[in-house]
């Protein structure tokens, strides 16, 4: 089928993106001219709708498949509950597509669940695990992919992964010539001279 594929997966994205632009205006809107205008894009989006689930019914299977895989095409399913493919599998793909990058790291993840609410749950392995900055890095990008293919997840929370924002930073104060009570087995800089 040929298809032309958006780039480097933008079709969710551009959808967004599109979707952000008509809230925009119409929140310039007010009265009966914003209520003429919601009901005028939701016909739109009924009517496109439509012909998608139309499209989809009457395509060969190897072309739905090629449609889902299309980036735009298949977040336009996805806007209008056509995918083929549902939010588990979908996820599971984002994750299989994050593995080689979370491997190079020598990580990993586990896929714990996903709630009705569209909360995906993770546990990271590995190298990824144990130290905060590659945690925050392989978060990001496992979070990137998910949302790319699975728009509706509302939320994705990694296991033993705390929120920047709750890390506590470790307040190291100047010597200041006092002595201090040191831990038995270790020894103060500047001990035993």
């Amino acid at each position: 089928m040929g298809t032309a594929r958006t780039g480097a997966r933008t079709g969710a994205r551009d959808v967004r993106e599109t979707g952000a632009r008509i809230e925009e205006l119409l929140s310039g809107l007010a009265g009966r001219e914003r209520q003429t205008a919601e009901e005028l894009v939701g016909s739109v989006v009924l009517l496109y709708g439509a012909g998608l689930a139309r499209v989809m019914d009457l395509a060969a299977p190897d072309t739905v498949r090629e449609l889902a895989e299309d980036d735009l095409v298949g977040a336009l399913l996805m806007v209008h509950d056509l995918h083929p493919r549902g939010t588990d599998e979908r996820v599971r793909a984002a994750l299989d597509r994050v593995r080689p990058y979370l491997g190079s790291h020598s990580g990993g993840v586990e896929l714990l669940g996903v709630d009705p609410g569209g909360v995906v749950r993770l546990r990271l392995e590995g190298n990824c695990h144990g130290c905060p900055s590659s945690q925050v890095t392989a978060t990001q990008a496992i979070e990137r992919a998910v949302l790319e293919d699975a728009p509706e997840i509302t939320e994705v929370l990694v296991e033993g992964v705390q929120d920047e924002r709750e890390q506590r930073l470790l307040q190291i104060h100047p010597y200041q010539g006092r002595e201090c009570a040191v831990p038995e087995g270790t020894r103060h800089a500047g001990a035993g001279r």
